[in-house]
């Protein structure tokens, strides 16, 4: 095969053969184990030199469905435990498939109409459902990284003009370090963000009670009234060990006392927002700055989706403005979102948002999200009537943080056991988690947060690790 035009007549059947196998995929993944057996081995076969002459479209995409129907995790469905990571809703799936045959460039009014309108109807939409100002500005991202990176980059922008610099601009030469405070929840993206900013992830200054993690907000505002000068604070919630939250109301009131940017990573937490039964952990979030928050997470759209909230719509803009003579301007109320964001070539995630949301509602998300927390009690009493299992936190929203401690083992031993016991559990694939680290011991932290996941599934968590456990010696 040559030059690709000489393959259009093979497009319908290529797109049909990819809604089989994709139809195939799904309809098994209920069942399937999560990580088939030798998961590197599949890709193998699709190395090697670059070819002088193509295959095709038909024989590529058959080499491709066949490696991946081996190797594929099947991080999709809902036996996938690990990371707090969603799958696709029907609505968000299909839409998905939609976003790539369209192929909307969500750069400008210009470059796409139709895929800047849907971004703000789904901004706003976010912003409802989440109970976040309507006046604030938004984008959506790539992931929480970018999203934090957005936040922490209108939090820059603030900071550098509190100094009298326009930093995009003129750079942070002769200017002193950003003073950055945080509790120990907070998570390596805000930090990666950080260092992407030129900030550095050394500047964090952290404040933790104890080996949790939880914040010490009185020595955090004795440092906010010792330094005496612009800062930003960064609020973690839903912590990916536990499901933790920092207290986001004192947070706000110390920010306003102390002219501090309020950051809150909220990757998976503001979910919260959804169900009356944990609203109240993110109460003060409305206070906040800047907010980020995951797609691909709780609100179950496809990889990669998330969402930055900036309540300056000035500041949030000013920090990632660009302009070139061929790109053209736009209006107040058609706005560019490629200067809300690092990317400037932009997918339109807006098509996948708006269709979930449109399809399930606010409450659709709230009967969700309040099943996902009936499961995660529901685990934690399993965890807790089992004899060699110890759950070593509460559970407030949708992570269960636990270990396997049987009798006779001195304490020096467990991290080793429970290390080789997540290895066990992720080569077995019936299930799905990791480990962690948390209070300084090895953990499991399995997360409920697929829409597909329903009792059975969370059901096969103790037995299989009780059964695997026993094979450890």
């Amino acid at each position: 095969m040559a030059d690709p035009i000489l393959d259009r007549d093979s497009l319908p059947e290529a797109l049909a053969l990819a809604a089989a196998e994709a139809q195939r995929y799904v309809a098994t993944v209920d069942r399937a184990h999560v990580r088939p057996p030798g998961p590197g081995a599949p890709a193998e076969a699709l190395a090697g030199a670059l070819p002088s002459e193509g295959a095709g479209s038909l024989a590529a995409l058959r080499e491709l469905i066949d490696a991946a129907e081996e190797g594929a995790t099947r991080s999709t469905g809902p036996r996938f435990f690990h990371f707090v990571m969603g799958g696709g809703t029907p609505a968000a799936l299909a839409a998905d498939w939609l976003t790539s045959a369209l192929d909307q460039i969500a750069f400008n009014w210009v470059s796409s109409p139709f895929a800047m309108r849907l971004e703000q109807i789904s901004l706003d939409w976010l912003k409802e459902l989440f109970g976040l100002p309507a006046h604030w500005s938004g984008v959506l991202t790539t992931g929480a990284t970018t999203a934090n990176f957005t936040g922490l980059a209108a939090a820059r922008r603030w900071w550098g003009l509190e100094q009298g610099v326009d930093v995009e601009d003129a750079g942070f030469s002769g200017l002193p370090p950003v003073p950055v405070l945080a509790g120990g929840y907070v998570h390596a993206s805000a930090l990666k963000a950080l260092a992407m900013l030129g900030i550095g992830r050394g500047q964090v200054q952290v404040f933790a009670a104890d080996g949790t993690g939880r914040l010490d907000d009185h020595a955090l505002g004795r440092a906010l009234t010792d330094r005496a000068g612009p800062a930003i604070v960064i609020a973690t919630a839903g912590d990916v060990n536990a499901g933790g939250f920092d207290p986001l109301a004192p947070l706000a009131d110390l920010a306003e006392e102390h002219r501090a940017w309020l950051h809150v990573d909220a990757a998976f937490g503001l979910f919260a927002a959804v169900s009356p039964q944990t609203r109240d952990l993110v109460d003060g979030i409305e206070r906040a700055h800047s907010v980020a928050v995951d797609g691909h997470k709780w609100l179950n759209v496809p990889y990669d989706c998330a969402a930055a909230f900036v309540h300056d719509a000035g500041l949030h803009e000013g920090a990632f403005t660009t302009s070139a003579a061929y790109l053209g301007g736009d209006d107040a109320d058609r706005p560019t979102f490629s200067s809300l964001a690092p990317e400037m070539s932009r997918r339109a995630r807006s098509l996948p948002v708006w269709a979930t949301l449109r399809a399930y509602g606010r409450d659709g998300y709230r009967a969700m999200v309040e099943r996902h927390l009936g499961l995660a009690r529901r685990l934690a009493e399993q965890v807790d009537a089992a004899r060699d299992l110890e759950r070593l936190a509460d559970v407030p929203l949708n992570v269960v943080c636990f270990r396997y401690r049987p009798a006779g083992v001195a304490d020096d031993r467990l991290d080793e056991l429970n290390r080789r016991l997540g290895h066990a559990v992720l080569d077995d694939g019936r299930v799905y988690f990791g480990t962690t680290v948390y209070d300084g011991k090895v953990a499991f932290r399995p997360a409920i947060v697929n829409w597909r996941t329903g009792t059975a599934d969370v059901d096969l968590i103790v037995p299989t690790v009780l059964e695997l456990s026993s094979s450890l010696g």
